[in-house]
């Protein structure tokens, strides 16, 4: 198990990078949903939620992470170094 100290460098660029990928991830699965709405909304939830995880995961690997390092990785790493010398 981590030191006290190791956890608290950690917390902030983790928490920073959460909120970071939560603002991608919202528009994506809303762009997802209101586009397979037409063909899916009367399926099933565990089989609208089969074909949208794929294209969610991949919207999230290929596009919304890249784009959260490229755009806001210095602020992320910026919230470690701060934590580390508290």
């Amino acid at each position: 198990m981590a030191s006290p100290s190791v956890l608290r460098r950690l917390s902030p660029p983790k928490v920073r990078f959460a909120l970071c990928v939560m603002l991608g991830a919202y528009p994506l699965i809303t762009a997802i949903l209101f586009a397979l709405a037409p063909v899916t909304g009367d399926w099933p939830i565990a089989l609208r939620t089969l074909v949208i995880v794929p294209m969610m995961v991949s919207g999230m690997v290929f596009g919304i992470i890249p784009l959260v390092h490229r755009w806001a990785g210095g602020w992320i790493a910026a919230g470690a170094v701060r934590a580390g010398t508290a």
